[in-house]
Parts: C-alpha cells; sequence; structure tokens
C-alpha cells in the first residue's frame, strides 16, 4: 500500500503538469481556434533559460530560483507572441484552415535545434531550490518539490481563471472566446486577444518547465514528450473545460505511474492512450468539453 500511495503521489505531480501544459492549449483553442503544437518547446526552453539563471551553466548562478521564475515566464511569453506573429496569424489572416498546424511544428523544430546549438544535446541536473529529503504521508515518502509542483499548477490555473472573470482585459479575452465576431463589432482588438491568449499559453508552459525540472533532467529533447502527453490530456478532459485538465492530466499521471510500475516502463504510456482512443470514439469533445454545433 506505501508503494501504491507512493506512485499516486508521484502520478499527481506529473499530471498537474501535463494539465498546466493542457491548460495552454485551451487558451490558444478558446480565442482563436487553433493550437501551438510547439507548447513542449515552450516548456523545454523555460526550463533551460531558467537552469541558466539560477543552475550552474554559463556561468551562473545569477539569481535564486525564485526570482528566476517571472523572468522566465516573461521570455516564454515573448516567445508566444514570435509564435503567433510568424507561424498562426498569416493562417488566420488567409484563412488558411491547417496552415498553422505545420507553421507551429515547424517553429517547435527550430527551438528545439537551437536549444541543442546553445545548451548542447546531453541532458542537465537542474538543482532543487529545496531540500530533497522526502516527507511521510501515510508511509509515502513525498518530495517538498512534489508538493510544490502541484500547489503551483494549480496556483498557475487558478491566477489565469481570476484575471479572466476579474479584470477588463481578461473579459475582452472571454468575449472574444465566446464570439470573436461579436466581441470585433464591440470594439474588442480580437488580433491582439489572440496574440495575448498565445503569450499567456507559453507563460504557463514556461512555468512548467521550471516546475518539473528539479524533478527530472532538463535538455532539449524533454518538451516533445511532455507536450504530446498534455495535448492527449487536452482531448481526454476537453479543450474548453479547465477542470477537464485537471482531471485528464491526473488519470494519464497517475495511470503512468503505476504502468509502469506493475507492469512494465515499455507499457506505460499504454492506458493514456487507450483513453485517448475510448473519449474520442465515445466523446469526442472531451470528458468534460461542449460539443459545438457549426452552421453552414
Amino acid at each position: 500500500m506505501d508503494i501504491f500511495l507512493q506512485l499516486t503521489f508521484s502520478g499527481i505531480a506529473l499530471g498537474m503538469i501535463y494539465a498546466v501544459i493542457a491548460f495552454g492549449y485551451q487558451l490558444t483553442f478558446a480565442t482563436s481556434g487553433t493550437l501551438n503544437f510547439g507548447q513542449g518547446e515552450a516548456l523545454m526552453l523555460g526550463a533551460l533559460v531558467g537552469l541558466s539563471l539560477a543552475g550552474g551553466v554559463m556561468g551562473g548562478p545569477y539569481i535564486n530560483y525564485w526570482l528566476m521564475i517571472p523572468l522566465v515566464m516573461l521570455f516564454g511569453a515573448l516567445q508566444g507572441v514570435v509564435v503567433e506573429r510568424i507561424g498562426v496569424r498569416p493562417s488566420i489572416k488567409t484563412k488558411n484552415e491547417f496552415g498553422w498546424i505545420m507553421s507551429t511544428i515547424a517553429l517547435a523544430i527550430i527551438f528545439k535545434n537551437v536549444a541543442e546549438n546553445i545548451w548542447g544535446k546531453d541532458d542537465l541536473t537542474f538543482p532543487s531550490p529545496v531540500s530533497s529529503t522526502p516527507f511521510q504521508i501515510f508511509g509515502a515518502n513525498v518530495q517538498i518539490m512534489q508538493v510544490i509542483v502541484v500547489l503551483g499548477a494549480l496556483a498557475m490555473m487558478l491566477a489565469v481563471e481570476l484575471f479572466n472573470r476579474k479584470s477588463i482585459y481578461g473579459k475582452a479575452v472571454v468575449a472574444t472566446a465566446n464570439d470573436s465576431d461579436a466581441a470585433g463589432l464591440m470594439g474588442i482588438n480580437t488580433g491582439q486577444v489572440v496574440t495575448f491568449s498565445y503569450a499567456l499559453s507559453s507563460a504557463t508552459a514556461a512555468f512548467a518547465g521550471v516546475l518539473v525540472a528539479p524533478l527530472t533532467l532538463t535538455g532539449a529533447t524533454m518538451g516533445t514528450a511532455l507536450g504530446l502527453k498534455a495535448f492527449a490530456v487536452a482531448i481526454i478532459g476537453g479543450l474548453t473545460s479547465g477542470v477537464g485538465a485537471i482531471v485528464g492530466g491526473l488519470i494519464l499521471g497517475i495511470a503512468e505511474t503505476l504502468t509502469g510500475y506493475y507492469i512494465s516502463t515499455g507499457y506505460k504510456e499504454v492506458p493514456g492512450l487507450l483513453l485517448l482512443l475510448l473519449v474520442l470514439a465515445i466523446k469526442p469533445s472531451g470528458l468534460f468539453g461542449k460539443t459545438t454545433i457549426k452552421k453552414v
């Protein structure tokens, strides 16, 4: 039972990382109907920039871990703006329905190659900002960083929700998400809203990168698998539901850790993929997603 609980706690921490990245997918989909397939690379770059600022590479550390986080999020936001301006906006203007898919994938490959040339291809160790000595919950060993990951992910998603509900600009985002044409007629600059959603999406991914980095190895390839799994989480939970992102992330994270231990690490991705196929077959809008009807 102790091992089961320990695996469950590890799965919860991993699942919340998936949830934050999936939440970023939802932000861009809500305002523009597009997705940034380079979300994983935004996470990877956030982790590597954070390592350069607070770790022992490139002459560092320059600042401590906690002061580094807002700088990394700002970097992520700027990267999101670049992706939107170069990869997404031209496709939206020309009404190219699938151009943004290939553009964001191409930019993801470019970002990965840039990272390999700057930081190298080897995985690096990200120093933990807290003690690595675990504490016990019901007999299971839990690391302090795992708790920080869960709380930080929840805090990030809650902050975005409060921003959307309480601030003027947040309400413009919600209005654009509900009906972009009507929002434009009301004087809202929907183009800026879409840019902002991409900036916020990449900032959340960069934040996820510096959260997960102390628990794993940091390198140019770390974002690819995380981004793809988070996309599966977004589909499972529903691209229109923040609760769905959390539930989907927890399901996938716990399923992976339990499968990897009790069956084989070679099969740990199988339960999540099977669940994805099942959800797409039974409820394509996701467990908590809303079915939309298009009029033609």
